[in-house]
């Protein structure tokens, strides 16, 4: 048996790197998550435009990021190896180009490409020169060729990118309240490009449901679930169970038997947020809230709002069978309710804010130029160096988005197994000050996936760990991908 295992063993490692995962999140950031990000922030439209324009917009048409390069003193171009970074004490990084086009009245005005920064690359994707270079090759530029790669050179230092542990997003959680009115409480992170939004569901002594989400605090379920459209107090019991009806459903409906339609549900909600402007205004405010931060993971449109109807519905069912005892709680701590953030994903959650960043700038450029009677060009006033500083910055001291610190680490070379567990890390964002027990704890669903000796003593036991050797993550499959197996598997969309 041993024979065998160590002939499979050897032959896991000749067909993937320690790092496969790593490197797979980077090139899929750069080839896709790029895209999207730019088709988030697609239109830019200012306050202020000159008074014989009509309509102004400055559109974003596509962005892509080339091989890494270096300018010398006397503006020349050339290829740079990480070999070079490391002596010379720069950035491994690759220009980042984008198209901007400004359209007036619905024309094209003018239209261009810029370099809107520097992107720094990780060592041995697609985009490093390293990338399926042989042995020979690797040693002929200066490098070892066991190195696994998998981390990026900012200002000639060796910096990795440490996985963080969080949370599944959009998915529901039914978890027991040791605090506040109600015994249980389910909860759920929507998550939408820049958009996390906390849900949560609970019933509280006075047997109604309610939802808070953002600045919407403890609305009832049924008035949301009108507001979205839908309004047959038959219809919202047979989305929540189609055989079965709850009494605690039925108490909630006789609640607000009186809100016959989208309109009055709306006021109800427009009231309770504390929204007191005149009803149109109320109305509108309460649609823009549903629309943005009411599950925006399903939608963002108004075409979306039945979709997330249903959806509450199901998360009530779900809610209603753990009240009923005929579902267990979630465990937060089950591998299964977990997701891991690697470079490609901390790399876009950087790129989305600096982008809005550098977008703002562009815009208050633009209109204090028109604000002097000028009409300024887009080329112009984009500042390339503003984009790039802010990644170096963060990559550089471990500062990112979101307050959190320590992501970005020198990697320790102190002998080669080292350098493999620092590439391996993962670290949870909980406090290392807090006790956190059942957190820190060796669960079941960590075998095969994460070392259970490998975690420091002291205040970090349980919460900085290591991938097992032989784990490999999976990534995020397309949604269309999925659902094109599940209808081949006889599963019906609900219309």
């Amino acid at each position: 048996m041993y024979k065998y295992s160590k002939t499979l063993i050897q032959k896991y490692f000749e067909e993937q790197r320690f790092v496969e995962a790593d490197i797979e999140s980077f090139n899929h950031f750069v080839e896709h998550e790029l895209k999207r990000i730019i088709e988030e922030n697609k239109e830019i439209v200012p306050t202020i435009i000159p008074h014989n324009v009509e309509d102004f917009k400055i559109r974003f048409d596509k962005i892509w990021v080339m091989q890494p390069e270096i300018t010398e003193a006397d503006g020349s171009k050339r290829k740079i190896y990480p070999q070079e970074a490391r002596l010379r004490k720069i950035t491994y990084s690759a220009p980042m180009f984008i198209e901007i086009s400004a359209h007036i009245n619905e024309v094209q005005r003018e239209s261009f490409t810029t370099q809107v920064g520097n992107l720094p690359i990780m060592l041995k994707s697609k985009n490093c020169h390293l990338h399926k270079l042989s042995r020979e090759e690797l040693i002929e530029k200066g490098e070892d060729p066991d190195d696994p790669g998998g981390y990026f050179i900012i200002n000639g230092t060796e910096k990795v990118l440490i996985n963080i542990e969080d949370l599944a997003a959009n998915k529901l959680l039914v978890e027991k309240s040791n605090v506040g009115p109600s015994e249980y409480v389910a909860k759920m992170f929507s998550e939408r490009g820049s958009f996390k939004i906390p849900h949560t569901l609970e019933k509280p002594k006075d047997d109604i449901f309610y939802l808070t989400f953002t600045k919407v605090r403890k609305i009832p379920l049924i008035v949301v679930v009108k507001a979205l459209g839908l309004l047959k107090e038959q219809e919202i019991t047979r989305c929540i169970h189609p055989d079965r009806q709850y009494d605690e459903v039925m108490i909630n409906l006789l609640e607000f038997v009186n809100i016959k339609t989208e309109e009055e549900a709306m006021d109800y909600m427009a009231k309770k947020i504390g929204i007191t402007q005149a009803k149109e205004v109320r109305l509108e405010r309460t649609k823009e809230i549903i629309d943005k931060y009411l599950l925006p993971h399903l939608g963002t449109n108004p075409e979306d709002r039945l979709f997330k109807a249903y959806n509450l519905c199901k998360m009530l069912k779900t809610y209603l069978a753990v009240l009923n005892e005929e579902l267990d709680v979630d465990d937060k701590d089950h591998y299964k309710n977990k997701r891991l953030k690697l470079s490609g994903d901390l790399l876009a959650d950087l790129v989305r804010v600096n982008l809005k960043v550098l977008i703002g700038d562009l815009l208050y450029n633009f209109q204090r130029i028109v604000k002097r009677g000028k009409f300024p060009s887009i080329k112009a006033i984009t500042r390339e160096k503003l984009l790039t500083s802010r990644i170096y910055s963060s990559m550089a001291t471990g500062s990112w988005v979101g307050g959190r610190k320590g992501i970005s680490q020198r990697i320790q070379r102190l002998n080669f197994m080292e350098t493999l567990s620092h590439l391996q890390r993962v670290v949870s964002p909980l406090s290392s000050s807090q006790e956190n027990f059942e957190a820190r704890e060796l669960h079941p669903s960590h075998l095969g996936r994460l070392c259970p000796i490998e975690t420091p003593e002291g205040t970090n036991i349980g919460l900085r760990k290591n991938l097992a050797l032989l784990a490999s993550v999976s990534s995020d499959e397309p949604e269309e991908e999925v659902l094109k197996t599940l209808r081949n598997m006889g599963v019906k969309t609900i219309k």
